[in-house]
C-alpha cells in the first residue's frame, strides 16, 4: 500500500502538473502593460507592436491533460483502497509460480503482501463409452457424468517471509480431503523452506492439475498409474530459483507397496492421513527455462516402500522403489508442445506378490514404463482475441507390467496405446470446455474407446 508520505507527494506532483497546463492553455498578458498607450489609429494587433509570449504547442498541451488525467485516476485507485483497506497484489511471473510448483490460482497466497487470500477451481467431466470393443465384442459399459471436483485454495501471508498455503478438495461430490498444505519460509528467491503435506514435484500435471492449464478433458494415464497423481505426501524441503533453473528437493514418506497393483502405483499413496512412515523417500526436480514460454527438466524419487509390513519365509522384504521422469513443454504464438517420459522399478517384487496373494498375470509391474508427447494449436492466437479456441491431439503409450518377476506373467490388457484428438474452448482465461475421443488398443485386443467431455474453471 502507497505510504501517507507518498501519497501526499504524488497529489502535490498532480496539483503542480494541473498548474503547469492551466498555464500553458492561459494567454500571457501584454508585456507593455504600463507604457504608453498606442497612438490613434493604431491597434494593439500591430505588426509594430511589443511580441506576445508564445503558448504551447495544442500537442504538447493535450499530452499533459492526458498524463494529469492518468495521475488522478491512479490517486484515485490508491485512495479507495486506502478507505477499504484493501492491499495491492503483487506481481508474480509465470516462472517464478512454477519454480514454487503452484498453478496459477494455487499462487494466490504468494500475490497478496499479507492477509488472507481464496481461490479455487472445479471441474465436471462426462464419458460416453464405446458399445464395442476394438475386437468388435460387445462391451456393456454405461455413460456416466461426474463432478470430479471443486476446490478451495486458503492461504494466509504472515508477512513477506511466511505463507501459509493449502488446498481443500471436495472430490466425486461426497469425498473431501485435504490435497496440500503446508507453510513455506521464503529466505530468499534462490532458497524457500517448505513443510507439511507437500505436492510430489514430478511431471507436468500433479503440481500444475488446474483444468485450465492443461490440454485434455483428462489427465494422462502415465500421470495417473506411474506418477500417481494427485500425489501429495507428508514431508520438509527446499525449493527456490536461480538464473534460469528452479529446484525442488523433499524428504517425504515412502508409498505404501500394500496399495501396489498390476495397473500401477497409484494404490500406494498415503495422501497423508496416518501415514506410515518406516520407510521415508528423497524426491528431487530440475528445470531449466532457456527462453520464456519453454521449459525442460526432469526429477527423481527413491525409496523403500514396505513400511517394515511385510515378512516372507522369515525375511523382512525390501521393497526399494525408484522412478525417473522427463518432460517438457513450449508455448509460442499459439502452439503449444508438452512432452513427458516416465519409467519406475521396483525390488523384492516377487516377495511382496507372495505376501500380497498375487498370482500369475496379477503381478505387480517389476519395472513400469509410459510417456507420451501432445501438440495443440491456439487457432485465435493472431486475432487480438482474449478467447482461445485450441485442436489438440496426444499420442500416449503406457506398460504397467513392462517387466515381471520370473514365474509370473504380464498381462496384455496392460501395454496400452491412447491417441486422443479433441478441441478445447477457453471464453475467457478462467473457464474451459474440452470435447475429446480416445482411441484405445491393447496387447490383448480388449481396448474401449470414450467420448469425453469436460466443464472446468479456476479463480
Amino acid at each position: 500500500m502507497m505510504r501517507p508520505a507518498r501519497f501526499i507527494a504524488a497529489v502535490l506532483s498532480c496539483l503542480c502538473l494541473a498548474g503547469t497546463a492551466a498555464r500553458a492553455q492561459t494567454p500571457a498578458p501584454d508585456s507593455t502593460l504600463g507604457s504608453k498607450p498606442a497612438s490613434a489609429g493604431t491597434t494593439g494587433n500591430s505588426a509594430a507592436g511589443p511580441t506576445e509570449t508564445q503558448a504551447s504547442p495544442p500537442q504538447q498541451q493535450a499530452v499533459e491533460l492526458e498524463e494529469l488525467r492518468r495521475r488522478i485516476e491512479v490517486l484515485a485507485a490508491e485512495l479507495e483502497r486506502m478507505r477499504s483497506g484493501e492491499e495491492p497484489e503483487q506481481e508474480l511471473s509465470d516462472e517464478r509460480r512454477r519454480s514454487l510448483g503452484l498453478a496459477p490460482s494455487a499462487a494466490a497466497a504468494y500475490r497478496k503482501r499479507q492477509g488472507i487470500s481464496l481461490a479455487g477451481y472445479g471441474e465436471m467431466l462426462y464419458e460416453n463409452f464405446d458399445r464395442r470393443d476394438e475386437r468388435g465384442a460387445a462391451v456393456s459399459r454405461p455413460s456416466q457424468i461426474d463432478y470430479l471436483r471443486l476446490i478451495l485454495y486458503t492461504g494466509y501471508r504472515f508477512n513477506e517471509r511466511f505463507i501459509f498455503n493449502s488446498e481443500i478438495e471436495l472430490e466425486h461430490a461426497n469425498e473431501v480431503s485435504v490435497e496440500f498444505a503446508y507453510l513455506d519460509y521464503l529466505a530468499r528467491e534462490a532458497v524457500t523452506v517448505r513443510g507439511g503435506m507437500l505436492l510430489v514435484p514430478m511431471g507436468l500435471i500433479n503440481e500444475f492439475h488446474e483444468p485450465t492449464v492443461f490440454p485434455g478433458a483428462r489427465r494422462p494415464e502415465t500421470e495417473s498409474r506411474i506418477l500417481p497423481s494427485t500425489w501429495r505426501e507428508n514431508g520438509v524441503g527446499l525449493l527456490g530459483a536461480i538464473g534460469r533453473f528452479s529446484y525442488r528437493a523433499y524428504l517425504v514418506n515412502g508409498l505404501n507397496a500394500a496399495g501396489f497393483t498390476a495397473a500401477g502405483l497409484r494404490g500406494g499413496r498415503q495422501k497423508g492421513s496416518r501415514a506410515k512412515a518406516e520407510d521415508l523417500a528423497f524426491v528431487g526436480r530440475l528445470d531449466a527455462t532457456p527462453t520464456p514460454g519453454v521449459f525442460v527438466g526432469g526429477s527423481v524419487y527413491a525409496g523403500e516402500s514396505d513400511q517394515g509390513q511385510f515378512t516372507v519365509a522369515g525375511r523382512e522384504l525390501d521393497v526399494g522403489t525408484r522412478i525417473v521422469e522427463v518432460h517438457g513443454q513450449a508455448q509460442m504464438r499459439g502452439l503449444e508442445l508438452r512432452g513427458l517420459y516416465a519409467r519406475a522399478a521396483l525390488d523384492d517384487v516377487a516377495a511382496l506378490n507372495q505376501a500380497l496373494g498375487l498370482r500369475s498375470s496379477k503381478s505387480i509391474g517389476k519395472t513400469l514404463a509410459g510417456g507420451y508427447l501432445q501438440f495443440g494449436y491456439n487457432i485465435f492466437a493472431r486475432s487480438g482475441s482474449k478467447a482461445a479456441l485450441t485442436p489438440y491431439y496426444r499420442f500416449e503409450h503406457v506398460n504397467t507390467q513392462a517387466d515381471v518377476p520370473a514365474g509370473f506373467s504380464s498381462d496384455p490388457a496392460l501395454d496400452a496405446a491412447y491417441h486422443t484428438l479433441g478441441v478445447e474452448l477457453k471464453p475467457i482465461f478462467q473457464v474451459v470446455v474440452k470435447a475429446d475421443y480416445q482411441w484405445i488398443s491393447n496387447k490383448a485386443g480388449t481396448g474401449v474407446g470414450q467420448f469425453n467431455i469436460n466443464l472446468g474453471y479456476a479463480f
